[in-house]
Order: C-alpha cells, then sequence, then structure tokens
C-alpha cells in the first residue's frame, strides 16, 4: 500500500512506501512555483555639477541670531559658504539645492532670485531650493525694501549692501553648478548622530530654554553620494536636525555645520560637502557654551559637534548604498497661515521633490519644529526614502505644531492660528500626490 502525503519542502513530495510493516521513504521531484524576481532598474544616467563661492563679508557687520549682541563681528574663525549642487536627469530635467552657511533665506531674496534664474537660466522656480544652516555667527540680512531714510544708518545700510552683493553671488554659483554639468551616479543612505536634544524642558512656570532628554528629537543623518567619472566622489549632501548655536562670540563662522563640512572636505581633492538643515526649530547642541565642559570654550564644542557629525556621515559612506533613479518631479506652492491676533497672513513655502521610486525630499520654510519631520516621515513612509528640511526658501520666525502652540514657550511666541499644522501638512501631501503620480 501507498500513502502519499504531498509536502511542498523544497520543491519535493515525500512518497512513503509502507510493506509488511516496513516504511521505506522515497524522494520525488516535483515542480514548485518559482517567485518572480523583482526588476531591479538600470543605473540611472545623471549628470551633476558643484559650485561653491565665499561669501563671508569683507568688513565687520553686525551678526544674526542674538538679540543681545550689543556691536558687530571682529573677525572670523572659519570662511561662510554658499554652495550648490546642480542635477540633471536623464530626461533633461535639472534641480539645483543651494545651501548657505547663513541666518536664513529671506522670502524677497529668493522671490528675486527665481526670477532671474528661470529668465537667464531657463529653471522653473519649482526646481531651485534654497536652504540656510541658521548659523548664529553670520551676517545680519537685510531683504525688506529699504528707504532713504533707512540707508542713512550705517547698519542697516550696511545689512542691505551685504545682501544685494549676496544676491548677485547666488546667481553666480547656481550659474557655474549648471555649466559644469558631468555624467555622475546618484546613491543614498543614512546614518545617526546624537549629540542635539529637545531643547523644551517642562518646569512649573512652563517650558524653558534647557536640555530636555525626554523630548523629541529626529538623529536621522541623510547623505546624498555624488560620484562621477571613475567613482570619484564629487559631492556629499547631507542633513541635520539641530540647531547652529554651539558659538556665542564676535566672529564670522560656520558654527558645528561649518566645521562639519571642513572635515568632509579636507582629505577629498575636490570634493564638496553640503549640508541641509533639518526640522531643528526646538533642538539644541549639548552641550554648549564655554566651560560647561571643565576646559572646554565654545569652539571647541563646535569642533567636537562637527567631528561627530562628520563621522556619521561616514558611517553612511561605509553602509551599502541605495541606487538614486529619476527622473526628477518637483512641485512648489504657497499656503496660507494665519495669526491668532490681527496680523497679515503669511505665504507659507512647501516644496517636494522626487527623485523617481527612491527618494523624495521636502522642504519647509522658517524654523519648524522636529514634529513636522517625524510626523511626515511616518506618513509618506513608503518604498522610498523621505528626507525633511527645514530653513528652506523662507524666514519668518518658528512654525510650532499643535502640539507645541498648545504647550507654549518660545517656540510658540509668533502666535499662529492652531491650524498652522494642518494647513501645511495638507499642503505637502497634496504636492507629494502630484510629484508621484507625474509621468
Amino acid at each position: 500500500m501507498y500513502v502519499i502525503f504531498p509536502c511542498h519542502w523544497v520543491g519535493l513530495k515525500l512518497r512513503i512506501l509502507a510493506i509488511s510493516g516496513l516504511v521505506f521513504i522515497g524522494v520525488m521531484a516535483v515542480a514548485a512555483p518559482v517567485p518572480k524576481a523583482k526588476a531591479v532598474p538600470p543605473p540611472s544616467i545623471w549628470k551633476a555639477g558643484v559650485a561653491s563661492v565665499v561669501v563671508t563679508p569683507t568688513n565687520n557687520l553686525w551678526m544674526a541670531g542674538y538679540a543681545a549682541r550689543k556691536k558687530p563681528a571682529e573677525g572670523k574663525v572659519q570662511e561662510l559658504f554658499a554652495k550648490a549642487l546642480a542635477l540633471q536627469d536623464e530626461q533633461g530635467q535639472k534641480l539645483v539645492i543651494v545651501t548657505m552657511d547663513l541666518i536664513g533665506v529671506g522670502q524677497p531674496l529668493r522671490q528675486r532670485l527665481t526670477e532671474r534664474v528661470q529668465k537667464e537660466l531657463g529653471l522653473p522656480p519649482q526646481f531651485l531650493l534654497l536652504n540656510a544652516s541658521h548659523t548664529h555667527s553670520g551676517p545680519v540680512l537685510r531683504t525688506s525694501p529699504v528707504t532713504e531714510k533707512d540707508l542713512e544708518k550705517e547698519r542697516t545700510r550696511s545689512a542691505y549692501e551685504y545682501t544685494q552683493q549676496l544676491e548677485g553671488k547666488l546667481f553666480h554659483v547656481i550659474s557655474e553648478a549648471l555649466a559644469h554639468l558631468e555624467s555622475a551616479r546618484l546613491t543614498w543612505h543614512h546614518a545617526r548622530c546624537g549629540f542635539s536634544m529637545n531643547r523644551r524642558l517642562p518646569s512649573l512656570t512652563g517650558y524653558r530654554n534647557s536640555p530636555n532628554p525626554e523630548g523629541p528629537v529626529d538623529h536621522e543623518v541623510p547623505v546624498l553620494r555624488i560620484e562621477v567619472a571613475g567613482g570619484t566622489l564629487r559631492a556629499l549632501l547631507f542633513g541635520y536636525a539641530c540647531h547652529n548655536t554651539c558659538l556665542g562670540f564676535y566672529n564670522y563662522c560656520g558654527d558645528y555645520a561649518g566645521f562639519t563640512q571642513e572635515y568632509l572636505q579636507a582629505n577629498r581633492t575636490n570634493c564638496t560637502a553640503l549640508f541641509l538643515l533639518g526640522c531643528a526649530a526646538d533642538q539644541n547642541p549639548y552641550p554648549r557654551g564655554t566651560n560647561v565642559v571643565p576646559g572646554l570654550t565654545d569652539l571647541d564644542l563646535a569642533k567636537q559637534h562637527g567631528r561627530t557629525l562628520a563621522n556619521a556621515v561616514e558611517m553612511a559612506n561605509l553602509t551599502p548604498q541605495r541606487e538614486v533613479h529619476g527622473p526628477l518631479r518637483a512641485a512648489y506652492e504657497e499656503v496660507t497661515l494665519d495669526y491668532a491676533k490681527k496680523r497679515p497672513s503669511h505665504p507659507y513655502p512647501v516644496q517636494v521633490i522626487r527623485f523617481g521610486p527612491d527618494l523624495t525630499l521636502v522642504a519647509l520654510g522658517s524654523e519648524v519644529v522636529v514634529d513636522y519631520a517625524l510626523r511626515l516621515k511616518k506618513e509618506l513612509a513608503g518604498d522610498a526614502a523621505v528626507w525633511i528640511a527645514g530653513y528652506s526658501n523662507d524666514y519668518t520666525g518658528y512654525i510650532p505644531s499643535l502640539r507645541v502652540l498648545k504647550e507654549g514657550g518660545y517656540e510658540a511666541q509668533a502666535g499662529w492660528e492652531d491650524t498652522v499644522e494642518e494647513r501645511i501638512v495638507a499642503k505637502v501631501h497634496e504636492l507629494y500626490r502630484r510629484v508621484s503620480a507625474a509621468k
């Protein structure tokens, strides 16, 4: 008698033969369904160009970031830079990402620059991203219109003249990056870095600006690698969500992010490192300040944190890379944000850039709290990696989440209506659907 037990085990069936109390086991091969291998698209044929320009003021201007400063800058520890990364996909679509070692990107500056870039270089506004590192060791910018009476004040006139020169330099660096496109390969990965900590500490009198180890943070360090002929590393675009506020002195400096870029470039010939600041409004570098660590100055700590972040970028470089494909798709719109009190509403910029099926970059304006990054990375999660940047295309102050608005504290003082978070997030989702559906 034969007793047959079908068993799909490594594509085999077992036949058990029972004769006179003896059991014989034989193996009979059968055809088992073979799962289809997932199609892996070939590497995209990208082109990339990189350029940088020094934007350190040639004279000692008043510095941005701390209202308590009582005098202009006294010198420099490090050059400040504006850098441009230009990318072109197989269909010829171009994208330019500009990073700056400066306090922020005023909307009038972006508007004038995008108009000129579109007119003279043919790049649509949605394909230009401007991001500032928010260093508090750079000059004050003056992008708003000024009157003749304003210009009689040396402080105002100097800031205005510097900003006009900056606009010209930004156009130049964008032009240079687009003019030097070469064949390239794009890959992406990420690591983690731990010196950033939430700075909203609850107390009996409200939320204080102090380290809160229980508060939300985003320690991800996303890294986009651009390699050219022969596998030579041409550029590293990397991000982190932390205020650039290690320093409290009167010297121009890129703070920890400036040192990270310097370290990454130090032993790499013709490689440019570009820093894209994340949602860092309620995130500070710790420790910070002079002698909070015995014998160390604030500059020492800025260098330490810069090295720590550079090490995280190097770790991302060492992991197996994920290929980034095209095509490039981008959308840019402004959503109206209202204040709870009687103030004019604000046109807030939201930008979403899609790198084929592999990477989505969301750029939000002004000083965005970390809740936005944590929420959007969860809600947009899928096959593509999600990268959230703040401090992009606008600089109008703090943008709290609903949670922060209700809690109060420094980041909530602007007085936005409680619809601010939902309006921004809804616009992100709208633009995300648009770029994802584009052919």
